[in-house]
């Protein structure tokens, strides 16, 4: 569709002209998505749909790195919790607090993350505190 409509030719013939055409040498066969529904289409609109669409499809943040390893710091106090041992609970707080540390000493751009190293022995109490009050 490379084409520019030609002068007194009427905008609304001319593309549909330029569709059957394009139909007729197979152009719109065998496009990805044939068939299916369009996504997103129960999704609210913003207009930066198509940047949020291509950081979820590159697995990429949303969020400044600071902010990033704050929500990381929070997921990891909840996987704590959840863990089924000890060792579990100390692994996972191990190694944010090995990110949180780095963050400490270099600290990464965006507002700051305001975080301090878990303390992993008093998590590991309060696990072993709640998994014997629910038994």
């Amino acid at each position: 569709m490379t084409e520019r409509k030609p002068p007194g030719v009427d905008f609304e013939t001319w593309a549909d002209r330029q569709i059957r055409e394009a139909e007729e040498r197979g152009e719109f066969a065998n496009l990805p998505g044939a068939g299916k529904p369009l996504a997103g289409l129960d999704k609210p609109y913003t207009e930066q749909w198509w940047v949020e669409r291509k950081m979820r499809e590159e697995n990429l943040s949303y969020l400044p790195p600071s902010l990033l390893l704050r929500k990381e710091a929070q997921e990891a106090a909840e996987r704590a919790a959840e863990a089924r041992s000890e060792a579990e609970v100390r692994a996972i707080l191990t190694e944010i607090n090995a990110r949180i540390e780095e963050a400490l000493r270099t600290p990464p751009e965006g507002p700051p993350h305001r975080l301090v190293p878990f303390d992993v022995e008093s998590a590991v109490r309060r696990w072993r505190s709640e998994r014997t009050r629910r038994s």
